[in-house]
């Protein structure tokens, strides 16, 4: 039974941007790079703070790494992880592994506790970790890994440990750690270099290995908000898919700078700088990690073209006291990806800057992103929520919204986001529960709940599990925050549903303010009345000092529901059990 999306009214809308053919042949990550240096071998592939290497020196090197790799017997279908920030040993590793027919699983630097899981889950065979992470935190969970690589930036700085500091303004955890080249663990075991064991193979002859397009690529696991993470198990071909889609746009041409501005472990960095940035034979401008002011400093150096990140990103830039618009005068497109982009945002930063920043969605499960704002278009605003849309469905991808039967819904009809097309992973490794439930039939249910537009336009209500009922109205936090965005003096903001004995579920805000702003609980809540039906208007806010945030920039609404649940326990104790009045007033 046929239905309205079938009829994928998304590319009318897209018109000429959306390339022909719309699904592109299958190919494979190594089959990128090979093609990629057959066509630009003499460009300049990466930068990293004055390091500099051409695409034919990065084949030659990951090539290299991957002789080393085979050397120690990691062989096709073994899995080797990453643990590193955005760094040239990250990216050569990457596409070593690759070549040697293994597997990437990128960890995320902050992981300490959850690695136990993930080495054991994925069998992890080999891993590349920054020598200092591995010495302060990788080390008891890593005993079992056969074989560990240390990688240490400092040889790749042509210009130094110090321009580094200087770009950080010597931040903790900046690179440039002091120590040995060389290392041992726990057991003694002495622990080769990086960048000498690519030394030492870089004439080894070493054949690489030619993946299919079947073979899997990527072991992503999810942020596991519930039990233990899981492993998105991504094909070359899904990789090479989305990665070659991320450069089909009319604003893109080889040897335009991408800047690494996502972290490379997160899928957007992953997909749509890093890998996207390898298919296209664009330049990779590598940035260690985010702190805005060095950022800025970096744009006005390297001139990159295009960068996508968290909402919460741009909000840092214009808050930094370095920001200029001249900073950003380079780029051509500038994309918001992994949280809900705010259209108060949007409309802050390009009054400031003149530059429109897009938007695009996508999941871990989907190598990165499935629908897009196409360049040149501007995404528009739900006028009934004031929800800005997060773009129009990749023309390879097919998007649904579907009932709580798995039935399709029409336009405007909010259900939950249903995915298909050659982006989607195959399957949850070791987990064929997941998968079933998940994954059926090769559709990924996503959890987020949105709707389309005639046009084809998605917007993202917001997650299924953040849903706050208060006294039987459903309230989307989204929704709020998007309202707090317009608010002149807040910067960012978070909205959760506590519990609370008359409503079951209140509606509570956690803002932070613009720098030099003022603004009380009661005018925000205030605000928010005129602008948003009375159920939906938060009772409590609470002005702190910071949101927390995962290290890829999403505001962490799990944690500020876990902290606000807990006092708000601790307060009906302390009275007694009665109710209290809200912070901020009622």
């Amino acid at each position: 039974m046929s239905s309205w999306f079938d009829t994928r009214p998304w590319l009318d809308t897209w018109g000429d941007i959306a390339q022909r053919p719309y699904t592109l042949e299958p190919s494979t990550t190594v089959a990128d790079l090979d093609a990629t240096v057959d066509r630009f071998g003499d460009r300049e592939a990466i930068t990293y703070y004055g390091f500099r290497l051409t695409w034919s020196e990065f084949d030659r090197r990951s090539t290299a790494f991957a002789s080393y790799l085979a050397a120690q017997g990691i062989g096709p279908g073994d899995r080797v992880a990453i643990y590193d920030q955005n760094t040239p040993a990250f990216v050569l590793a990457t596409y070593g592994i690759w070549k040697a027919g293994g597997s990437v699983v990128p960890l995320n630097p902050m992981y300490r506790g959850e690695l136990e899981h993930i080495f054991s889950d994925a069998e992890v065979k080999g891993l590349v970790v920054s020598k200092a992470a591995f010495l302060s935190r990788v080390a008891p969970y890593a005993a079992k890994v056969p074989l560990v690589v240390l990688s240490d930036d400092r040889g790749f700085q042509v210009d130094g440990p110090e321009a580094i500091f200087s770009m950080f303004e010597q931040l903790p955890g900046t690179p440039g750690v002091s120590g040995p080249v060389g290392a041992a663990d726990s057991s003694s075991r002495v622990l080769p270099d990086f960048q000498a064991v690519v030394e030492e193979h870089l004439d080894s002859g070493f054949a690489p290995v030619t993946p299919a397009v079947d073979d899997i690529a990527l072991v992503a696991y999810t942020s596991g908000t519930s039990g233990k993470s899981k492993g998105a198990a991504a094909t070359h071909a899904n990789v090479s898919s989305n990665s070659r889609y991320a450069v089909r746009t009319p604003t893109f041409s080889p040897g335009d700078g991408f800047l690494s501005l996502a972290p490379l472990f997160h899928i957007t960095g992953f997909i749509c700088q890093f890998v996207a940035a390898v298919a296209g034979g664009a330049r990779l401008i590598l940035n260690y990690r985010f702190e805005p002011g060095a950022l800025l400093r970096l744009c006005l150096q390297e001139k990159p073209t295009y960068m996508a990140g968290p909402a919460t990103i741009y909000t840092a830039m214009m808050a930094d006291p370095s920001f200029k618009p001249e900073y950003l005068a380079s780029f051509k497109r500038l994309m918001s990806g992994g949280a809900p982009l705010p259209e108060g945002l949007v409309d802050r930063f390009e009054g400031r800057t003149g530059i429109y920043v897009g938007q695009g969605y996508g999941l871990t499960e989907t190598c990165a992103q499935v629908a897009t704002v196409p360049s040149g278009l501007r995404a528009p605003v739900d006028p009934d929520s004031g929800n800005l849309s997060c773009g129009l469905p990749q023309p390879d991808a097919m998007i649904r919204i579907l009932d709580d039967q798995g039935q399709p819904l029409g336009p405007g009809e909010v259900g939950e986001v249903a995915v298909s097309g050659p982006q989607v992973v195959r399957e949850y490794l070791n987990n064929p529960q997941a998968t079933a439930e998940q994954i059926p039939d090769g559709e990924l249910l996503t959890g987020d709940v949105g709707f389309m537009d005639e046009e084809g336009w998605l917007f993202i209500v917001d997650r299924k599990k953040d849903m706050i009922n208060a006294s039987g109205f459903k309230v989307w936090p989204r929704e709020v925050e998007d309202v707090l965005y317009t608010h002149p003096a807040i910067q960012e903001a978070a909205v959760v549903g506590i519990p609370d004995d008359y409503r079951g579920e209140d509606v509570a805000a956690f803002v932070t303010l613009r720098p030099g702003a003022e603004a009380t609980p009661e005018e925000v809540i205030a605000y928010c009345r005129e602008r948003l039906a009375a159920y939906k208007a938060p009772h409590r806010v609470s002005v702190i000092d910071e949101l927390p945030k995962t290290s890829s920039g999403k505001i962490l609404r799990r944690t500020i529901r876990a902290d606000a649940v807990e006092a708000a326990h601790a307060a009906r104790a302390a009275a007694g059990g009665a109710t209290g009045g809200a912070a901020g007033g009622e």
